[in-house]
């Protein structure tokens, strides 16, 4: 097991994210058509700002911005295109917003230009791995980063909390390498990629061991299919299991929580803390 001592606060470029007392919740704003969920499409410019400005006055303590979907069977799309849809939502959400803003990307061009226009997080869903660049590209800009557990298909043979510990441990040297400090490191185990419902849901028991890695822990469980293998439900319809499962997260210490539905989390995590304080 990796031995770090957990931090305090997330530094996104300056921004000093208090972490501990509750969940932070990044909002999830996909500038796609195509995204999983549909009601969290936002391809145009001013209903995605309209939306972000609307969950940061619901709660909303981190706004990710992303541009090209990752579901399952997604088309991958070059990166000109990308920045076509989230430079200016960035650009926008830096000068109305006060919430630092993520950039869900696992391009380096990408991440270079939406952090040049305001963003102070890179969410790498391929965990510094796909693009060799990257990680060099958020030292760079001294912005905090989100490492994402990936497969490109899954292994039912694995113990998935020792390959979760095997993917952290190689991409923890490559942000060492680049010069990416400790207190800007997010470690995600990108639940509902590359891994069996079984797996899926043996991450959502052992959560403690994995912030017991020492790093803040991401929990992006919201709307997602392996809901529906066991609840039959469209995308639309997991809300209620969406934060049942991010409860557990919270309870288990995870940091920041991706969800597409910020005031309910923001009410359940009150309810939470409070419980948490009384005792």
């Amino acid at each position: 097991m990796l031995d770090h001592s957990p931090t305090r606060f997330l530094d996104a470029r300056g921004a000093a994210l208090p972490l501990g007392k509750r969940p932070l919740i990044m909002a999830v704003i996909n500038v796609t058509p195509d995204s999983f969920f549909e009601e969290s499409r936002h391809p145009g410019v001013s209903d995605a700002v309209a939306t972000a400005s609307r969950f940061v006055t619901e709660g909303a303590d981190i706004i990710d911005v992303g541009g090209e979907s990752t579901r399952p069977g997604h088309v991958p799309i070059h990166a000109e295109e990308e920045l076509a849809r989230v430079l200016p939502v960035v650009r926008e959400l830096s000068r109305s917003i006060a919430v630092p803003i993520s950039i869900d990307t696992y391009k380096a061009k990408v991440a270079e230009q939406a952090l040049a226009a305001g963003a102070k997080i890179v969410n790498d869903v391929w965990g510094l791995s796909r693009d060799p660049a990257i990680a060099d590209t958020v030292a760079a800009h001294d912005a905090a980063v989100v490492i994402m557990h990936n497969r490109e298909k899954a292994d039912p043979s694995l113990d998935i909390v020792e390959e979760l510990e095997g993917f952290f441990g190689k991409a923890l040297e490559r942000a060492a390498a680049a010069g990416i400090r400790q207190n800007r490191i997010v470690l995600d185990p990108g639940i509902g990629f590359g891994k069996t419902l079984e797996q899926n849901l043996a991450i959502l028991a052992r959560l403690e061991e994995i912030v017991g890695l020492g790093f803040p822990v991401l929990l992006g469980v919201s709307r997602k299919s392996f809901i529906g293998k066991l609840v039959p439900s469209g995308p639309g319809e997991r809300l209620p299991a969406t934060i049942a499962a991010n409860i557990i997260g919270a309870l288990a210490g995870v940091s920041i929580i991706r969800i597409h539905d910020v005031a309910a989390h923001a009410q359940a995590l009150k309810i939470v803390a409070a419980i948490r304080g009384a005792s």
